[in-house]
């Protein structure tokens, strides 16, 4: 479920829902800060600006937590978090919290992001991030799974530190988020899947091909909000999808009654376990 595309203040409701009928995860995306300034804000292939000032932010490994406590058995992820936006210390501090209060549920979905204006907001040099978030995603990986961490990188540098505690899963997932060559090289290189952007079967083939190209990788996750019906499914799984995340609503008041209606018509039970390993 892609909480993203619903008002904050249906978001409990979809996730307790979605936890309730058996649906396998819920994800919230992320910016840090928007700037009133829409210059550089066009978003990707197109002229329009892809934020609106006024929008609503929150901490999204932060919101889950929160998510965590109402919720049983839904994994919680994030499409996608700016992991090189940060210091490592503090988003592998926040998905370590996410997985251990949640009992092993979380993901990491992190992407190197469009939106330049944050980036100079923040004092981050916009052309370094891909970089630097292949360097910070090592990082995060050790400070996940070492006892003890000292690095020096290009673009970090930190003595011998303690990081405790460690997530739940033995491998918290981190999945790459973005479709440009490099995204896909993060992907198949540094991480344990990958997430598309909005795709029919037509459409997801040459990502798909590209990706098996470069080496494959251990899951895909699409978003495919525009399902026929429930005979599609199989033909995203022969592709080699693992996981697809649907939108069953037009309308934000509309989504829980929306997830009803697809888990009777498409067999969503929630006789499942997360996975922790």
């Amino acid at each position: 479920m892609p909480l993203g595309l619903i008002h904050p203040a249906a978001w409990k409701d979809v996730a307790v829902a979605a936890d309730r009928l058996g649906f396998e995860s819920v994800w919230l995306p992320e910016h840090l800060v928007f700037t009133t300034d829409l210059s550089s804000a066009a978003y990707p292939g197109t002229s329009n600006p892809g934020i609106k000032p006024s929008t609503p932010l929150f901490d999204a490994p932060a919101y889950l937590c929160w998510l965590a406590a109402l919720t049983t058995r839904v994994r919680l992820g994030t499409a996608v978090h700016l992991l090189a936006l940060r210091h490592p210390f503090v988003s592998a501090r926040a998905f370590a919290t996410l997985d251990v209060v949640s009992s092993g549920r979380a993901i990491c979905g992190v992407g190197a992001g469009w939106y330049r204006g944050e980036w100079d907001a923040a004092g981050v040099p916009f052309a370094d991030r891909g970089a630097r978030l292949d360097e910070v995603i090592e990082v995060t990986r050790r400070l996940w799974s070492e006892p003890v961490v000292a690095h020096s990188g290009t673009f970090y540098s930190f003595p011998e530190v303690a990081f405790e505690p460690k997530p739940v899963q033995h491998r918290l997932p981190i999945l790459c988020g973005g479709e440009s060559p490099a995204a896909l090289r993060r992907a198949a290189r540094l991480c344990d899947g990958w997430i598309s952007m909005p795709h029919t079967l037509e459409s997801i083939r040459p990502q798909l091909d590209r990706l098996a190209a470069l080496g494959g990788t251990r899951s895909v996750t699409v978003h495919a909000y525009e399902l026929g019906s429930p005979d599609e499914v199989p033909s995203w799984a022969a592709l080699g999808v693992n996981r697809l995340i649907v939108r069953p609503w037009t309308r934000s008041r509309d989504a829980v009654a929306g997830l009803e209606s697809f888990a009777a018509r498409y067999g969503v039970t929630p006789a499942w376990e997360p996975v922790r390993g």
